[in-house]
């Protein structure tokens, strides 16, 4: 897929950690558009096209002044709507050109910068998903990032498909000896999507028997308004719950920026023990899955694939299609009820 569906420009995607974006300008790349991220002196978040339209530096190379953010060649400013505020060299009494360069939404929320190619003017948190909005800072355990080699949607699905677990991280997650029957809730509606996994209280990996409890639940989370991003919410017998959030953000359609958070309520996990004890576990999984989506995608390149055969256990796909694929597979809502064995 190297061509993106529409409705990914209106979406909210993670570019960058925050504390990556300091005094200078921050060169990012979201769905092959070069991007350029910058915190103005009176603290504004500005994203912009890395392209100054006078003789199309990167701005990225620039700097950060009192009237935006400059380019390093001649000098041109640009605010967050990506106006042009400073043209030096040009007389008094001479009028300034119209000059813009095109501007996104842009947000901090969750230690990330997020930003939105279709700008709307809409701006905060609230256009996030409810899944993402409930995360209090307080409640954050740890954030981090990698880049994969493979598709955004591929790695999406990867995420949030329980199946491979058995196999990819065997003994860590689960074991193929010990299937359980669990029932599934897919409930699906436009752009929106909730599996609920009941029937398995305990998994048999060795990530449950260390540093988890009975559960009571397991529900995925994934909706279009934030299309990059998805979530893996266990709830406990004992009142406590783990949020897994990862964003997917494409690069290009061979290139997946991967931020990640884990945030922890209502039990005894503080930051420091996360880091020591459980980190080592959890990134031993996400190289697991790296591993296994890239060379999905390098043979899906080799054998020139793109959709596989597909059954009723494939639960997740069809709603990231709906959102990602190009033409668009617009689906009914529905609520329905499968047995698996996970």
């Amino acid at each position: 897929m190297n061509a993106w569906n529409p409705a990914l420009y209106r979406s909210w995607f993670v570019v960058a950690q925050s504390r990556r974006l300091k005094s200078k300008p921050l060169s990012v790349t979201l769905l092959d558009r070069p991007l350029v991220l910058a915190r103005l002196q009176s603290g504004t978040l500005l994203a912009l096209d890395d392209c100054c339209p006078h003789r199309h530096a990167p701005l990225s190379a620039g700097r950060v002044t009192a009237a935006g953010l400059q380019c390093g060649y001649h000098g041109w400013t640009f605010g967050a709507d990506g106006r042009c505020t400073a043209l030096p060299g040009l007389a008094e009494h001479a009028c300034q050109p119209a000059v813009q360069v095109g501007s996104l939404d842009v947000m901090e929320y969750d230690g990330f910068i997020w930003v939105r190619p279709e700008a709307s003017g809409s701006l905060g948190s609230q256009d996030l998903p409810a899944f993402l909005r409930r995360l209090p800072p307080a409640s954050r355990r740890f954030i981090w990032s990698a880049t994969w080699k493979a598709h955004a949607v591929d790695a999406l699905e990867n995420f949030l498909d329980p199946l491979h677990t058995h196999f990819v991280h065997s003994g860590l997650v689960r074991a193929e000896g010990n299937r359980q029957r669990v029932e599934a809730t897919v409930t699906r509606s436009a752009g929106v999507l909730q599996v609920d996994y009941r029937g398995q209280p305990q998994q048999s990996g060795w990530l449950y028997r260390l540093f988890e409890s009975p559960r009571e639940l397991e529900r995925a989370h994934f909706a279009g308004t934030a299309a990059g991003s998805a979530q893996l919410e266990y709830r406990y017998q004992d009142s406590g719950v783990l949020y897994f959030t990862l964003h997917f953000s494409p690069v290009s359609a061979t290139l997946t920026q991967v931020h990640g958070t884990l945030h922890v309520e209502n039990r005894w996990a503080p930051e420091w023990a996360v880091r020591t004890l459980a980190w080592p576990f959890l990134r031993r999984v996400a190289r697991q899955d790296q591993k296994i989506v890239e060379l999905q995608a390098a043979n899906k390149t080799r054998f020139r694939r793109e959709a596989g055969v597909s059954t009723e256990l494939d639960l997740v796909r069809p709603s990231l299609d709906e959102v990602w694929a190009v033409p668009a597979r617009p689906l009914t809502e529905h609520t329905r009820r499968v047995d698996i064995m996970l």
